[in-house]
């Protein structure tokens, strides 16, 4: 099993939303077709057919708890799965 498919799902367990780290948090979400650009420590995600956008900030190495459980909000919402070929 490959890293981007272990931290996928260990991000849809949802079970340890205070240690997952920031930067594969936003390798995940551009390897599931997400665009990103900055603004300062703001990582900001659109994804075509997904109104919602999702505004990132680090909290030290680690993803804020709460930003975890609105992007697993989102991947659950619209159904996205991780692609064979992204592992």
């Amino acid at each position: 099993m490959g890293k981007h498919r272990k931290f996928f799902e260990r991000l849809m367990r949802g079970s340890s939303d205070h240690a997952l780290r920031f930067d594969d948090l936003c390798m995940l979400l551009t390897r599931l077709g997400f665009e990103e650009r900055v603004r300062g420590d703001h990582h900001i995600f659109t994804k075509e057919g997904v109104v919602e956008i999702i505004n990132l900030q680090p909290k030290g190495f680690n993803a804020k708890p709460y930003q975890v459980k609105q992007v697993r909000y989102l991947i659950q919402k619209y159904g996205i799965r991780l692609e064979d070929g992204d592992e």
